[in-house]
């Protein structure tokens, strides 16, 4: 009650009585409309989960054909994010790249085109924190509220609504923005101001990669010494090498079921998206002036790989890549 109260108060405080309708609205709504633009790997399972707990979505993507399967679950599908924007005052991104986020949010058919004072834009992109700042700031000049809120998990927590999101934006509307993101990931967690989530994403992302290449270069290392690779990869499983690459997303095809590894690496994460998650990490290193040797070498690693076909596989298929390197 105390903290109802504590946030009834934050309300009043913050807005004058035509704001407020606004505010209000937003957060203590509960199956309103909401908004969903990118309908890709991650998008479209992203808004299934909104259907699923009896949120009307409102949805576009670029490839009209995105759309067929949520529009088949009862999504109402328009032309662009401004008519998004104009029907839904909660809106989720989902999206490639920076240029992307800049033409859906600031571009001709734009979201802030047709904006309602008092929305809540929520953008799970991956992207430069910086772009997230500048998203936010325009935003802001509308009367419109801007976090950032990547994730983490891939296609599969995608589809089990187990994902982690890291969000970062004025923490007095984190609570409004959890009630949504919480029908999609498992762990939804503040991180600070707008940039913060993209921050916290980009270093797992490093992270991610870095792990992905030591567990493939220790598996086929393992393999050429004689060793099977589910013997070895059990063994790494309950030693201390143990990590996320090794025990939920192994590298070796036969190894785990249900992983791209087992499919020829299709689907999961693309190797073109890590490179441009690398990438950003690069930027924002020179930019501190930090120093990241083993994340500027997975960063080579992969965009060699984009440069010799790998572009559209899965990240893990680095295993792969690695193999055809040794035969040359």
């Amino acid at each position: 009650m105390a903290a109802a109260l504590r946030g009834f108060r934050y309300l009043v405080g913050r807005c004058n009585k035509h704001d407020f309708a606004y505010v209000s609205t937003r957060c203590l709504a509960s199956k309103t409309q909401v908004g969903f633009v990118g309908l890709g790997n991650m998008g479209n399972p992203m808004a299934k989960n909104l259907l699923k707990h009896g949120y009307p979505v409102i949805a576009t993507d670029v490839f009209p054909e995105s759309c067929k399967e949520v529009q088949e679950l009862g999504a109402q599908i328009v032309d662009n994010p401004a008519e998004v924007a104009d029907k839904a005052d909660r809106i989720i991104t989902m999206l490639p790249s920076c240029p992307n986020v800049m033409d859906v949010y600031t571009g001709p058919n734009g979201i802030l085109k047709k904006v309602k004072k008092g929305s809540l834009l929520i953008d799970s992109s991956t992207i430069d924190p910086a772009v997230s700042k500048e998203m936010a700031s325009a935003a802001e000049k509308l009367g419109a509220v801007f976090m950032d809120a990547p994730v983490s998990g891939g296609v599969g927590a995608a589809t089990s609504g187990k994902l982690t999101f890291m969000v970062g934006g004025a923490e007095e509307e984190f609570n409004a923005a959890k009630e949504l993101l919480s029908c999609m990931g498992a762990n939804v967690i503040y991180c600070g101001q707008v940039g913060t989530g993209q921050a916290a994403k980009i270093c797992n992302n490093m992270l991610l990669a870095i792990g992905m290449i030591g567990t493939s270069e220790t598996m086929n290392l393992g393999i050429r010494l004689g060793l099977d690779p589910k013997l070895l990869a059990k063994i790494l499983n309950m030693s201390s090498g143990r990590c996320w690459s090794s025990d939920t997303y192994n590298p070796v095809p036969g190894v785990m079921e249900g992983v791209p590894s087992g499919n020829n690496y299709q689907g999961g994460f693309g190797t073109q998206l890590m490179t441009k998650d690398l990438g950003l990490a690069q930027d924002t290193a020179t930019t501190t002036r930090t120093p990241v040797p083993l994340g500027s070498l997975a960063h080579q690693i992969y965009r060699m790989m984009c440069a010799r076909g790998y572009a559209n596989k899965d990240f893990s298929s680095v295993f792969q890549f690695l193999r055809e390197e040794e035969s040359q």
